[in-house]
């Protein structure tokens, strides 16, 4: 009778202190994504101002400031990490693709302005770099403790389902091309 009781304490023992790491991933992987917003709220309030700055040196160059601004705008409306990767890509992509018109105009680049804001974002960008690989690095271990046996049983349980990692799309991964006659 004890040794039932011993195994029946041990198996409730278990499922909770199993149940607890689920909370606990979950938990991180939420504040994991809390922080990529965090930076991507950053980079959101930064862009307007490197715009700005850009535009007045490089005035017929509107496709990619009307690239930039839609993309900042599309990204901002998104909440969930597997909407937000695409655009969040897109924008990225778009910037670099802005630092290189900005290269064809010696007196931006001297700019201190420019410099500043070329300068944050960038950080802004390392920052984000750091925090998609954290959340994608919790989203493993939560989805690992998903699959694995005996903790699958338990996800199945009380419905811990996998998480989406941040990646970027296909398309995305595709090195960025400038055209400085038209856009990008």
């Amino acid at each position: 009778m004890w040794i039932l009781i011993a195994i029946a304490a041990l198996v409730v023992a278990y499922v909770a202190w199993t149940y607890n790491a689920f909370v606990s991933l979950r938990n991180r992987a939420r504040n994991a994504w809390a922080d990529i917003d965090v930076q991507l709220r950053r980079r959101y309030d930064l862009v307007p101002n490197l715009v700005a700055t850009v535009k007045g040196y490089a005035a017929h160059e509107r496709i990619v400031f009307d690239d930039v601004a839609r993309l900042r705008t599309q990204a901002m409306g998104l909440q969930r990490p597997e909407d937000k990767a695409g655009p969040e890509t897109q924008l990225a992509d778009t910037i670099k693709t802005l630092f290189a018109v900005a290269e064809s105009y010696p007196q931006l680049r001297a700019d201190r302005n420019f410099r500043e804001l070329q300068d944050q974002l960038s950080e802004i960008e390392e920052q984000l770099q750091y925090a998609r690989r954290y959340y994608n690095a919790v989203v493993r271990d939560f989805d690992t403790k998903c699959e694995v046996f005996p903790s699958s049983l338990i996800a199945s349980l009380f419905g811990f389902a996998h998480l989406p990692y941040f990646q970027a799309e296909q398309e995305a991964r595709a090195p960025v091309q400038v055209s400085m006659g038209g856009g990008p």
